[in-house]
This record gives C-alpha cells, sequence and structure tokens, in this order.
C-alpha cells in the first residue's frame, strides 16, 4: 500500500502551490476524482480482510478528509484573492470629472426600416399601416388559415381575454392583416408595403416575442410568378448594394398563397461573415407566392379578374445579415454601448440621392 503520510504530504503541497482554482481542480481531480491516489486506495478496500479494513480505513479515511479540508480552505482563499483583484481593477475614482455624455443614434432596425421603404418607394410602392391589436378575421380567417391551424393556438399567439360577446383579441403575428384593411378599403390595382411590429410567442438567438416585419401586396390584372420574381431580385439587389444576386425559389405552405415559395440569396458564409452576391451557399430570406382566391374572395375582389403577389420578411433580421449583428436578442436589450456601436447617425436618412447608408 502507497505510504500514506508521503502521499499526504505530496498532496497537502500540490493544493499548497496550486496558483487558482483551475490548478487547483487539477490537483483535487487528482486525488478524490474518479481515478484518483485517494479514490483507488478507498476502492481498494473491499478487497481487504476485517483486520486490515479496521486498521487501515480511519487512516485512509481521515487522509480524504484533511484533504478535502485543505482544498476547500485553498479555494476559499483563492476566490477571496479573485474577487480582490477584481474589485482593486473596477474601482472608480469619483474624484475624476465625469464622462461625456454619449450621443443618441438611429436604431439599427429603425434605419433599415427606412431603407426598405425607401427602395420600394422607388419602385412605385405606397406605404400602409394598421393597429398592432387584431381580431380574428383579419389575422386568419381573412387569410384562408383554416380553424384548427397551429398558429390559432396560445403557443404560437398572444390571445387577449375573450370580451362581452366572447371575441378574443391578439397582438397580430404578421402584418398581413394590413394587406387585408387595404384590400377591403381600396379597389384595385394596389401596390403597397406594410411595415411594422408583429408578436409571436418565440424566443432564441434569431427570434423574439416582438420583432419587426415588412410585407408587400400587389394586386392588378395579369400578375404572374415573374412580376414577383423580378420585384424581390431588383429589391435585394438595391439592398445589399450588389449588382450579382442570385435567387432560388423553393416550394412551400402559407395559408394565404398559391402557389408559395421560399426565396433563398446565394451567398458567402466563409471567414465568419455573410456575403451576398457570391459563393456557393445559399441562405432563406422571405417567403412569397400569388396571393390565394380565397383571400380575395374574403375582402370582395373578383380572382377571375385580378391576381396578384404577397412578400414578406423580417427587418430584424435583414439588419442583422447586412450589418453583421450575432444576436437578435441584442437588438431589444436596450444596452447603450450596443446601440453606439450599431447605431446610425440621424443625418444618415437613406434617400435617392445620397444612397442607404
Amino acid at each position: 500500500m502507497t505510504d500514506l503520510s508521503v502521499l499526504e504530504s505530496d498532496l497537502l503541497g500540490a493544493v499548497a502551490a496550486a496558483s487558482d482554482l483551475a490548478a487547483l481542480e487539477e490537483v483535487r481531480v487528482s486525488a478524490l476524482g474518479k481515478h484518483g491516489s485517494i479514490s483507488a486506495l478507498l476502492k481498494g478496500m473491499g478487497a481487504m480482510s476485517p483486520d486490515e479494513r479496521k486498521e487501515k480505513g480511519p487512516l485512509i479515511n481521515g487522509l480524504r478528509d484533511r484533504v478535502q479540508t485543505a482544498i476547500a480552505e485553498r479555494k476559499a482563499a483563492l476566490e477571496e484573492a479573485a474577487l480582490s483583484a477584481k474589485l482593486a481593477a473596477e474601482r472608480v475614482d469619483l474624484t475624476l470629472p465625469a464622462p461625456p455624455r454619449r450621443k443618441g443614434s438611429v436604431h439599427p432596425t429603425m434605419q433599415v426600416m427606412d431603407e426598405l421603404v425607401e427602395i420600394f418607394a422607388q419602385m412605385g410602392f405606397e406605404v400602409a399601416e394598421g393597429p398592432d391589436i387584431e381580431d380574428d378575421w383579419h389575422n386568419f380567417t381573412a387569410l384562408n388559415f383554416p380553424p384548427k391551424h397551429p398558429a390559432r393556438e396560445m403557443h404560437d399567439t398572444f390571445f387577449f381575454n375573450p370580451d362581452e360577446k366572447g371575441e378574443r383579441k391578439l397582438l397580430r403575428t404578421h402584418t398581413s392583416p394590413v394587406q387585408v384593411r387595404t384590400m377591403v378599403s381600396q379597389k384595385p390595382p394596389i401596390r403597397i408595403v406594410a411595415p411594422g411590429r408583429v408578436f409571436r410567442c418565440d424566443s432564441d438567438q434569431t427570434h423574439t416575442p416582438m420583432f419587426h416585419q415588412i410585407e408587400g401586396l400587389v394586386i392588378d390584372r395579369d400578375i404572374n410568378m415573374g412580376h414577383l420574381k423580378w420585384t424581390l431580385e431588383t429589391f435585394l439587389g438595391r439592398y445589399f448594394e450588389t449588382d450579382t444576386v442570385a435567387t432560388r425559389f423553393r416550394p412551400h405552405h402559407f395559408p394565404f398563397t398559391e402557389p408559395s415559395a421560399e426565396m433563398d440569396v446565394r451567398c458567402d458564409r466563409s471567414g465568419g461573415e455573410v456575403k451576398v452576391g457570391q459563393g456557393d451557399s445559399w441562405l432563406e430570406i422571405l417567403g412569397c407566392g400569388m396571393v390565394h382566391p380565397n383571400v380575395l374572395r374574403q375582402v370582395g375582389i373578383d380572382p377571375n379578374e385580378f391576381q396578384g403577389f404577397a412578400f414578406g420578411l423580417g427587418v430584424d433580421r435583414l439588419a442583422m445579415l447586412k450589418y453583421g449583428m450575432p444576436d437578435l436578442r441584442d437588438m431589444f436589450a436596450s444596452d447603450t454601448r450596443w446601440l453606439q456601436h450599431y447605431g446610425f447617425s440621424a443625418y444618415a436618412v437613406p434617400n435617392a440621392a445620397t444612397g442607404l447608408d
């Protein structure tokens, strides 16, 4: 059996010599870990005779306890020293003059919203707006959502308590109700974009419960998928300020469009950033399609005479993609340091004369 006094001396010396918590953890694992020296002694007690176990057991257990105590005391001392060093490094001299006040800046979401509106305005689109609080008909029924669609459930949508008529209002899940309201109040031809806030029960690195969307709608005679493709490719080229935009359409399903598609843009993801217009990767960027005839009927437009297309994309995600922001949640964290880094000058108003940014 290992000489316990020598082992104890070596372990206590290693504990005392540990200069930081990582080194101390290595000592702890080497002694008390699954394959540690003291753990091996404890496992070996099973092979001893009763008399040997009676003699050696207290010695081994005592060694374990003393080493554990020494590790705990050394850990406490190291943590206290680390805290003292941190506090000393973060010491603030209150006699110094206050730092200059940070100047305000335009939030990237608002900047990108202005960029999108400017681009679509140059393409002949008008801006339409609607309320954040909607009813079921404008948000779901008029858009051809079936009665049992998952989007109508509480885990996807923020519903209010039922009113005296039993109707539940909700926070709109997309800006498509603005399209419905426009089609009800205006006669074709229609060409609008609808920017605004939307709300869904979702939160992670690329999703937040409140985010910003912009949707487009065109209703007229003889509208087809070719018009949709040209509109979106022209928009992407102007937004990313490149003439080499390559896109592809993949079949998808949306209740309010038929046929429906998701649009991918060719990009290069190497080097820790996304570069649009080059490379061999594809990035999903928006959903689109031809307006479903049922939607046109719901709003009183004859689908045999008129047809159109619609598309929708996330403003916050477009901002992340163009300006290199790694986490969507930071955009709503109210951190002035983040805004100072990513914010825009109030004078950098997107327009046709000076460009987008």
